[in-house]
């Protein structure tokens, strides 16, 4: 197995254990020192959109003030922050764009197209297959959310199901001015 699919599968092992421990503590949403730094530049790196063609997040949030989340169908915290999602995207989708960085582990293209179809989710949708993006964003887990300044900049991250996303937005958005 290779250095990257090794470390791969350890990401993998590490984000249940810490989905877990937001399971059982699921008020734990506050902006982290997990993850990718606030500050750092937005990597990018390979995924495909669900049509299976190849693109790049640098492509995707070149210039752009984008929420990414680190999603999964089967999340429970994902499905927590689902109202908060749709509560910004309606506020505004005029000025972000929204991105849902779909992770490979126990789940396929197929499973997130029927989620998207059934749910309705206000994003972008993208699969991670080798867990690219989530190695490049240092993902401690799903419901993982990053923000990206129109500078290409991390302004925020967090995790859980209760993060305050209208905040954190109205920070990124308000410093533009």
């Amino acid at each position: 197995m290779s250095h990257s699919r090794i470390s791969f599968v350890s990401r993998a092992v590490a984000a249940l254990l810490v989905l877990g421990a937001t399971v059982l503590v699921p008020r734990v949403s506050v902006a982290q020192d997990l993850g990718i730094k606030v500050g750092a530049v937005a990597p990018g790196a390979p995924v495909e959109l669900l049509d299976g063609k190849p693109t790049d997040l640098a492509t995707m949030l070149a210039g752009k003030v984008t929420l990414m989340e680190f999603w999964a169908t089967w999340c429970p915290n994902c499905k927590q922050l689902e109202p908060a999602i749709k509560a910004v995207h309606a506020k505004y989708k005029d000025r972000v764009q929204f991105l849902a960085v779909a992770v490979s582990l126990n789940q396929s293209v197929d499973r997130v197209k029927a989620y998207q179809q059934r749910f309705g989710l206000p994003f972008t949708y993208v699969y991670d297959r080798r867990g690219d993006a989530s190695e490049a964003y240092d993902a401690p887990a799903t419901s993982y959310v990053v923000i990206v300044d129109a500078t290409g900049k991390v302004a925020y991250t967090g995790v859980g199901g209760t993060q305050d996303l209208d905040g954190a937005l109205s920070r990124v958005l308000g410093a533009r001015r």
